[in-house]
């Protein structure tokens, strides 16, 4: 099999600082994934010389809401140079607005067709964007019924649909099998309808989030089907070690992760 494999540095060795977490991840052979990153030193996470596969790329408004899509706009602009100076390939935006925890922050249980729209048009210029800066906007589908109630065309049907809608190589799918087996499961064949849209993958077991083979999901046979489907891109663990935060902990969620998709 021939992916990437990237670890996001915010979900494990949580005792060490952030700095520390990224040359571990980075000394073991995989790519890194950020959340947030305002208030980094982005100097020193560059010159750990690791490669940043992703991070989260805008910081307010909704790509979905008409009143604030903008925002999103704006925000994304902001993030441009430090995505830039990070090297990263993908920023990530989500269907609605996340406030602490994940929590949406103006909850809706209906999309609407001024939501599709307002989507198709917020993700056309966001493509825009990227493609002058070389930059793939990256769309994660999320679950509605665990983490993120209330967010509207957060199912990956919705978020695969806006892409394809879209249809422009600067937007593609974060595509999280974690939120897909909680909120819609069939994996194997969502992962086979998504490959040609799909600019990087997540993972962690269900439940409880943590590192392959400490839940239901098969990721061997995902694995097996990405690889028959041509995929050949980043698959990040965006999951905490079940033995918790610790370095050994880590490292054997690490471990299991590579084992998984070797």
């Amino acid at each position: 099999m021939n992916f990437r494999l990237a670890v996001c540095a915010e979900m494990v060795y949580g005792e060490l600082p952030l700095l520390d977490r990224v040359r571990r991840i980075h000394e073991q052979g995989f790519e890194v994934e950020l959340w947030d990153t305002r208030g980094r030193d982005i100097s020193a996470l560059a010159a750990t010389g690791a490669r940043f596969s992703s991070m989260t790329g805008y910081f307010g408004g909704s790509v979905i809401d008409p009143a604030n899509a903008h925002e999103v706009l704006a925000s994304a602009e902001k993030l441009i140079p430090t995505a830039l100076e990070l090297g990263v390939e993908r920023m990530v935006v989500h269907p609605a607005e996340l406030g602490e925890g994940g929590v949406a922050v103006r909850p809706a249980q209906r999309a609407t067709g001024e939501m599709w729209l307002t989507g198709l048009r917020t993700l056309e210029r966001l493509a825009e964007l990227g493609e002058r800066h070389g930059i793939t906007f990256a769309l994660e589908n999320l679950n509605t019924i665990l983490d993120h109630p209330g967010i509207p065309l957060a199912r990956a049907k919705d978020t695969l649909a806006l892409v394809q809608a879209v249809n422009h190589p600067n937007v593609k799918m974060m595509l999280d099998l974690y939120h897909a087996q909680i909120g819609e499961g069939n994996l194997i064949e969502l992962v086979r309808a998504a490959q040609p849209w799909t600019g990087e993958i997540q993972v962690a077991d269900v439940p409880g989030r943590c590192e392959p083979g400490t839940g239901e999901i098969n990721y061997r046979a995902v694995a097996k089907a990405l690889n028959e489907a041509g995929y050949s891109g980043v698959i990040g663990l965006e999951a905490g070690a079940i033995g918790g935060q610790g370095i050994e902990a880590g490292d054997a969620a690490l471990a299991a992760f590579r084992a998984a998709f070797s």
